[in-house]
């Protein structure tokens, strides 16, 4: 029998896959009234997303990584600003 945390893992595993097909779905779909039902989809799906992240930093099942500082922000921001983006 699997515990709780496992459950939870499984289920953000599961969630962010299905966002990422999501995303590859819509890009590839020419049908606006597709595209339009698919992007509600993955909304609903983020936001389930969400509330199970929340659940999981609220238990201990989930510390995220540190955060970025300023000089990493924005470093990375003139990374989009640059012309090798191009």
């Amino acid at each position: 029998m699997m515990d709780e945390k496992t459950m939870v893992s499984d289920a953000l595993t599961g969630i962010n896959s299905e966002l990422k097909m999501y995303a590859d779905y819509i890009a590839q779909s020419e049908d606006p009234q597709l595209k339009q039902t698919l992007k509600q989809m993955r909304n609903k799906t983020e936001t389930s997303q969400e509330q199970l992240y929340q659940l999981a930093r609220e238990k201990s099942y989930y510390v995220p990584a540190a955060k970025a500082s300023k000089e990493d922000i924005e470093h990375v921001k003139s990374l989009f600003k640059s012309d090798s983006m191009l």
